[in-house]
């Protein structure tokens, strides 16, 4: 059987490009977004790169209409662009406030916003969007990403309720602490040991195992956790 064909945004690189790379493994054809500044689209013959700031809200209207143009055989998307900031909330300019909540909220909705229509005419189709567990319990420093993360959560929910006439699924991997680039830029990071981490591959994993459920098994929300939760400060130095 022909496998269908996906979305992944962030695709190059973190949770992302795992993804995609997992799902290619599996003879998923694979449409690819990202910025690709500092990486190399894949080289495979069963993907294709669209690179695509997703960052840039104004101008995705008109990008993703053209996507939705050139691709309308996609049947399922998986969102997992995003970007991690944190501090108190004082410490965020207003314009920090916007860019990432453009990026970890607004960009989704607009993307599935855009295929919707199309995949409710249809009568098939599969979001998943990767959350985190920040959208199940606020904490400190976390005002504005567990905000994002929240409405993303607030999205997937009612977004499963809306569809489901439609026979369009909605799914939500909200995973804990993964070990990748993410934390480069943050003060603090999962502990060292094996069971204080996740690893992208085990997102997409999961990922994988939602895509090949039957059409008529709903996989609301998944949960992902390391077995023991440690978080290590990493202060930097001053130069």
């Amino acid at each position: 059987m022909t496998k269908p064909l996906i979305i992944v945004t962030g695709s190059s690189s973190g949770i992302g490009r795992a993804i995609t790379l997992r799902l290619l493994q599996s003879n998923y054809p694979v449409i690819g977004i990202a910025r690709y500044r500092h990486h190399a689209p894949l080289e495979h013959h069963n993907f294709i790169s669209v690179p695509m700031d997703l960052a840039d809200v104004d101008t995705l209207p008109e990008k993703l209409n053209e996507l939705v143009d050139c691709y309308p055989d996609v049947q399922g998307i998986v969102f997992a662009a995003g970007r991690g900031q944190f501090g108190s909330l004082e410490e965020f300019s207003f314009s920090q406030i916007k860019s990432l909540t453009d990026l970890n909220f607004i960009s989704q909705a607009y993307l599935a916003k855009a295929y919707l229509p199309l995949f409710k005419k249809r009568g098939n189709g599969h979001l998943i969007f990767i959350g985190s567990e920040a959208a199940l319990k606020g904490s400190r420093k976390g005002a504005i990403y567990c905000a994002s993360k929240f409405a993303l959560r607030g999205l997937a929910q009612a977004l499963r309720d809306e569809c489901s006439k439609s026979n369009v699924r909605v799914t939500l991997v909200n995973p804990g602490m993964v070990n990748t680039a993410f934390y480069d830029e943050l003060d603090f990071a999962p502990g060292k040991e094996p069971e204080n981490y996740l690893v992208p591959e085990d997102v997409a994993l999961t990922i994988d195992y939602i895509l090949s459920t039957r059409a008529v098994l709903s996989v609301d929300e998944i949960n992902l956790s390391p077995l023991k939760n440690v978080v290590q400060s990493r202060k930097k130095t001053k130069q």
